[in-house]
């Protein structure tokens, strides 16, 4: 296990670091019935860092995720990428989202090596490099199959795979297991850490899940209700690679347990009143 966390903690990184500066959206800004979506938010990420947003629906999150993509404005504020603004849609980046978006009418590696066609990568050596991401996820026999073929989860780690093949060195994340079950979800989760220790790419992770994010992160933004500002950035120190089962990791409830805390706080969870339990 040390001989583990030892080799992760002396892996290359090849992120990014993003500075998030004063960033407000307000959707309708300009019309008679504006929605502020999100508050001032100001955050440094550095390179190489696994970042989670974790909030209740509607709180912004995604809306964040965007901004930084540049691929929707912001109202207020500057966001920069290794110390460029953000003013166009950014191009070296991978993007995950909730549907894993494979093609029906290509095979596995055909999705994966999509990127060589899209980008003008050389084909051989994204292929190469396909190849060796399929083998490490236990999905060499999958590359020639159709996404139809698949179980979901074999479909959301084809999907990680797409994401991850070029290298890119920032990954945007919007609820990419959203749609699995639970165990698979764990895989998943286990997989996609995995892959990030491998080369360190900067990951901005949007969640509802808060045990997920603590499985996941270095730190965690949690975000207030709509309109959604961070009210706590919390740094997790938990040795990696981590366990699948976390609940063997005494700090994961503490963890859990100080986000639930500020959900409860701000009515997002509500308990069950004892007066209704005894009607």
């Amino acid at each position: 296990m040390q001989r583990m966390k030892d080799a992760a903690a002396v892996s290359e990184k090849c992120g990014v670091p993003i500075a998030i500066r004063g960033v407000a959206k307000i959707f309708g800004e300009d019309g008679d019935n504006p929605f502020r979506a999100l508050k001032e938010v100001s955050v440094d990420i550095d390179a190489g860092e696994f970042v989670s947003v974790v909030g209740p629906s509607g709180c912004g999150k995604s809306t964040l995720m965007l901004m930084v993509a540049g691929l929707l404005d912001r109202s207020r504020g500057d966001i920069e990428i290794a110390g460029q603004s953000v003013t166009r849609p950014v191009t070296d980046v991978g993007i995950a989202f909730q549907d894993h978006l494979l093609l029906d009418f290509r095979t596995a590696l055909d999705n994966v090596t999509l990127h060589a066609d899209i980008r003008k990568l050389p084909k051989k050596q994204i292929e190469g490099r396909a190849r060796e991401l399929f083998a490490q996820l236990r999905l060499t026999h999958a590359m020639d199959k159709y996404p139809r073929q698949l179980s979901g989860g074999m479909r959301q780690r084809v999907s990680l795979i797409r994401t991850v093949v070029h290298d890119p060195p920032l990954l945007l994340m919007d609820e990419p297991f959203g749609a699995l079950d639970a165990l698979t979800r764990l895989q998943v989760r286990t997989d996609l850490e995995a892959l990030w220790l491998r080369r360190r790419p900067t990951v901005l992770f949007i969640t509802h899940s808060v045990e997920e994010a603590v499985g996941l992160s270095d730190r965690i933004l949690v975000m207030s209700p709509s309109p959604g500002e961070v009210i706590e950035d919390i740094r997790v120190d938990i040795p990696r690679p981590r366990p699948i089962v976390l609940g063997d990791v005494p700090e994961f409830s503490a963890y859990v347990d100080r986000i639930h805390r500020h959900f409860e706080r701000l009515g997002v969870l509500h308990g069950l009143d004892a007066n209704a339990q005894n009607a």
